[in-house]
Parts: structure tokens; sequence; C-alpha cells
């Protein structure tokens, strides 16, 4: 047998055996997903969306949770969107190309894989100690912006760095200064990578719970936040604090607790997917 006959029957079997993880991965979230839905969605009513967390599990809700996790979403996007925009912009369009640039460039990618449970610990040091923050949404919401920035940093520079430079040329030979080139051309040509990678930062956020629990985040808040300085929960915390009690009823909530995370997490991967194939049609075109 040649060496280009074993190459071929190599390149079949590699093949066949992706095909076959990439279905075995599959068929197991389909099967963890359908147990969830046949345990969890009978469970979730308006009720379920408006009570307060509570001892009994009938009457038990998610309202300071998903309350919660809203004022931690809006909180860290006013934080790291603009902040993480504006850095990928200095760096892709401002900053020189050094030795110096390329450190910060590939410790910001570094960033990004860094666990995020030491973020959380850099976030208690910092803001819950040093600023006196506490376990309050601020502290959370600093702490989850440190964690998405790296992520809003390297979706802007590709996306910028996707945008042909015929673009920028054209706006210079026009009379155009930098900043209105940036502003006016390049960014809403790449708004929809950035908008991507901030979804997709956002989504990670949302499912974060090692963070919370370092700074301080409760497991059981019997209010509704109102201010940034309140103490919270979060989803995935609630989620946590159900599905440790060994009564079913309890399981039971929790799982309909991960339905309604799984539903606002595919549907932001959603939205990010259909900015990016509308993005890269604009771009193509």
């Amino acid at each position: 047998m040649s060496n280009l006959s074993i190459n071929r029957i190599i390149d079949t079997a590699f093949k066949y055996a992706g095909i076959f993880c990439t279905f075995l991965g599959l068929a197991l979230l389909a099967l963890f997903i359908g147990d969830i839905l046949i345990d969890g969605f009978h469970r979730i009513d308006w009720d379920f969306l408006t009570n307060l967390p509570s001892r009994r599990a009938e009457k038990a809700g998610i309202l300071t949770a998903w309350t919660g996790t809203a004022w931690i979403l809006g909180l860290t996007s006013i934080i790291a969107i603009p902040l993480g925009v504006a850095a990928g912009i200095y760096l892709q369009e401002y900053g020189k190309k050094n030795r110096l640039a390329s450190f910060v460039e590939v410790n910001i990618a570094n960033l990004a894989g860094v666990p995020s449970i030491l973020y959380g610990l850099l976030g208690l040091e910092i803001f819950g100690r040093v600023l006196h923050l506490g376990g309050s949404l601020l502290a959370g919401a600093f702490t989850l912006s440190l964690l998405i920035l790296p992520i809003i940093i390297v979706a802007t520079r590709e996306a910028l760095k996707a945008v042909p430079n015929s673009l920028r040329e054209a706006s210079y030979g026009m009379g155009a200064t930098k900043w209105q080139t940036i502003w006016l051309q390049i960014l809403p040509a790449a708004s929809g990578g950035v908008l991507t990678g901030i979804i997709l930062a956002l989504s990670r956020a949302v499912g974060e719970t090692a963070p919370l629990i370092v700074i301080g985040a409760l497991a059981y808040v019997p209010f509704v936040a109102t201010s940034p300085m309140d103490e919270f929960t979060v989803m995935p915390m609630q989620i946590f604090n159900w599905v440790s009690r060994p009564q079913h009823e309890f399981l039971v909530n929790g799982a309909a607790a991960i339905i309604i995370l799984l539903v606002i997490t595919f549907a932001m991967n959603g939205i990010a997917i259909y900015l990016r194939n509308k993005w890269q049609k604009k771009v193509n075109w």
C-alpha cells in the first residue's frame, strides 16, 4: 500500500472521528437540555418570575435573581463597553507598532483566558476593600467589567482591522481628519464585528458566578435591589442555591431558572450571530 493510500485512509478516519465526536457532544447536550425542560418547564409562570425567594419551594420565585442579573448587565455594559471600544480604537488606529505595543497586545489576549476566580480576588481587594464598595452591585459590575474588557478590546481591534484601508484613504483624500475618519467611516463599517464581540462578552458575564461569590454576592436576598450600592444575587447563584438542596421541589425550581438563563444566553448569542452575518454580507458587498 502506497503512502498516498495510507494518508487517504488516515484522513477519512479522522473525518469520521470528528463527525462522531461532534454528534456525540450534540446528543449529550440535547439530552441534558431535554432533561432540564422536562423537569422545569411546567414550573415557569408569572408567579415564578415575580415572586421573591422563599423557604417554601412552591412559593419561591426569581424576582431578585433576574433583576440582579439585569442590574449587573446594565452596569457592566456602562463601564466596560466605552472603555473596551476606546482601548481597541486606540491600539489599532493610534498606537505605534513597536515592541511595547506588541507586549501589550499579547498580554491583553492572554488576559481573556485568565480564570474568572482570579478576577474575583482582584475585585475583592480593589473594589471591595480598598474602595469600600463591599458586596454591592457596583463592585460586582466593576469586577465583571475587568473580566470582559479583554474580549471587547480584542473584538474591537479585529473588527477595525478588517475594514479595508481604501476606506481610510478615501476619507483622508476628501480632507477628513483622523478622528472624523474613525467616527464617521471606520466605526460604522466595523459596527457589526464590534457589537458581536460586545454581546458575546456580556453573554459570558451573565453566566459567571465565581467572581461574584468571591466579592460577597449573596445566595439569598429577600428584597429587590434599587440602587448600585445594594446587595444582590444573580441567576447562577440562585440556581446553585436551589440545586444544592436535597428537596425535589427546589431542584425543579433550579431547572426552571436554568431554562430562563439559557433563553437569555441563547438570545444574546443569536443576536451576535445575526449581527456578524449581516456585517459580513455588507463587507463582502
